[in-house]
């Protein structure tokens, strides 16, 4: 079994969106306002259920004279761009009362707006004006004397879809408390159901719930607070949100989202940049997996990990189980020219010419590729090279290639 990535595909426009989660406070602490997408064909997110949201218009920028209580220079040193923040804010606002019904507004006397004292009629049509445009909605909000409350947003999450989804999103989160004298409605096209359920219960295998990875990782964070103060206050006070962007890999379960914290990430960013294909988040015995065009990777039943590494002078090969035969012939038909050197853990330091490549060994320390600064170890925990050459990629005995903290840091 070989991973081979295949060749790079032209990359997708990335649109920008906001997402509004709104909570409230049940009988057993926080809830979360869930939304089930309608069933739609070449709909990646078809059936879902997920937060108020949507893409960003070009018309939010004429809600900014509607906002309340954050101008757009506060609002986009808040999001870390040099302008526009204000955009995401109101368009989260927007979204979420053409989705549920639910507006965050101000009336003329700063009190928050009630909704259940419009009239159905009057509500329905708000609503489907605001639907068909911007324009529509800044008219009927001038009208009445109502500013969106972007006040009562507090952002808290900055997502961007994984390359090699059809359609990739770079997503601002937003929460707020749900508002008062206001009833959820969906609106029977994008969104068919709600339901409010506390996060745990959200992402239970037992509720049966369609969950974007996404989706699932903001309802576990929001199943670490007991109450809506608590998380409202935390998201307040967060002063730097770092940008999250999973990653596309194969393994057993078929292609999934691999997140930035487990441990095939770094591996996967650097072996499919584009998401087209060749990531793995497991390793399987057997696999032979392209490291580089001079590297080849090949698991053992066991785990270990043992490498192919060649130039236009032959091949090395890094035995970690020297004497399994069936292995080493593995090793061998992966090579794609003749096999000069076979090493394992004990090998004398030496420095090998490969052809367009140098292997140092190191000894203890491992083995040092030094056109790819690729350092084989089985130390990956106090690994101390002592060499000139910068090593960028630690390529362990067992599980994934991985970056030093050393050149995460630079």
């Amino acid at each position: 079994m070989t991973s081979t990535p295949p060749p790079p595909s032209a990359p997708r426009p990335i649109r920008t969106a906001a997402t509004l989660v709104v909570l409230r406070d049940g009988p057993d602490g926080l809830e979360v306002l869930m939304l089930r997408r309608a069933e739609k064909t070449n709909d990646q997110n078809s059936g879902a259920s997920v937060f108020p949201g949507g893409m960003v218009d070009a018309h939010d920028r004429l809600l900014h004279p509607l906002c309340a209580g954050l101008d757009d220079a506060a609002a986009s040193a808040r999001l870390g761009l040099p302008e526009g923040g204000l955009d995401f804010h109101a368009a989260a606002i927007r979204e979420c009362f053409e989705e549920a019904g639910l507006l965050l507004a101000n009336d003329v006397q700063g009190r928050p707006v009630e909704l259940l004292t419009l009239t159905s009629g009057e509500l329905d049509a708000m609503r489907a004006a605001a639907e068909r445009s911007t324009d529509a909605l800044l008219a009927l909000c001038a009208q009445r004397g109502w500013c969106l409350a972007v006040d009562r947003v507090s952002y808290f999450s900055h997502w961007l879809t994984p390359p090699g989804m059809p359609r990739r999103f770079d997503t601002r989160f937003f929460a707020a408390a749900m508002p008062a004298g206001q009833e959820v409605r969906p609106d029977g096209r994008e969104t068919v159901e709600h339901l409010w359920l506390k996060p745990a219960d959200a992402v239970s295998p037992a509720r049966g719930l369609k969950l974007m990875n996404v989706t699932r990782r903001v309802l576990e964070h929001l199943g670490t607070f007991a109450n809506v103060g608590d998380f409202m206050a935390h998201a307040h006070a967060l002063r730097r949100i770092p940008l999250t962007m999973p990653r596309l890999a194969d393994g057993p379960a078929g292609r999934r989202p691999v997140n930035m914290e487990e441990p095939a990430y770094d591996e996967i960013g650097h072996l499919d940049p584009d998401g087209q294909g060749g990531g793995r988040y497991a390793l399987e015995a057997g696999l032979v997996t392209p490291l580089s065009a001079r590297v080849l990777r090949v698991v053992h039943d066991s785990g270990l990990n043992s490498f192919v590494i060649g130039g236009t002078e032959g091949w090395a090969l890094i035995n970690r189980v020297p004497g399994d035969a069936a292995h080493e012939a593995a090793l061998r038909a992966a090579a794609a020219g003749p096999v000069r050197w076979v090493l394992s853990a004990d090998a004398a330091p030496q420095s090998l010419d490969l052809g367009g490549a140098t292997l140092h060994v190191l000894g203890a320390q491992g083995f040092l590729l030094a056109e790819e600064r690729m350092l084989f170890t089985d130390d990956v925990v106090n690994v101390a090279v002592e060499t000139d050459h910068l090593v960028e990629w630690i390529v362990p005995s067992r599980g994934f290639m991985r970056r030093p903290a050393s050149a995460v840091a630079d």
